[in-house]
């Protein structure tokens, strides 16, 4: 019922996935009424969001969704909401993401970074020095992911609380305009 006529092709997707076709700022207002529309309060969505965020600022590529998800029932947090935090970490953040954690985790562990040449960088070049980028990565995504925490929670559960009480405000109008009594011969 919901299908599209016509399938995408994989590139059209990945195009989609990587710049929407609606546009970045259309897609973060549809992103603020999803969140907005979550059932739960404004704590539970707004914890959940903070925890899929944070995850994201960790090397941990490809457990973000069930770290969040874990933290998320842990404190009783919106599981739904820490998926759609997740998106914080995308194609376009994670390099700078990568860069900031792995020089703070080389400043706070003291250590000197490793010279990242474009004849080095490869999978087998980082398989075979995996300690030596992990290890700062995690010391500098740690620090770095409770500090998003912090900055994600508070605005988001402001935002959440603001949107449901005008929501409740909205519906409590529509239901009272529907009880008004019109009179005879007048269009409602």
């Amino acid at each position: 019922m919901f299908r599209r006529r016509s399938k995408l092709s994989y590139k059209k997707r990945l195009s989609n996935f990587l710049w929407p076709r609606i546009g970045v700022k259309r897609s973060a207002q549809y992103m603020r009424h999803r969140l907005g529309r979550l059932q739960g309060s404004p704590y539970s969505i707004a914890a959940g969001f903070a925890f899929g965020a944070a995850i994201s600022f960790t090397p941990l590529m490809g457990g973000h969704i069930a770290i969040a998800a874990l933290f998320s029932w842990i404190c009783r947090a919106s599981i739904v909401a820490a998926v759609i935090g997740t998106v914080v970490g995308n194609p376009w953040t994670f390099p700078f993401i990568w860069a900031w954690i792995y020089y703070l985790g080389v400043w706070l562990l003291g250590m000197d970074p490793i010279d990242f040449d474009a004849d080095h960088l490869s999978f087998s070049y980082l398989l075979d020095h995996f300690i030596d980028i992990f290890v700062p990565m995690l010391a500098g995504g740690l620090p770095t992911a409770a500090a998003a925490w912090i900055a994600f929670y508070f605005p988001i559960k402001s935002s959440v609380e603001r949107y449901q009480a005008a929501r409740v405000l909205r519906l409590i109008k529509g239901r009272q305009q529907a009880a008004l009594p019109t009179r005879e011969g007048e269009d409602a």
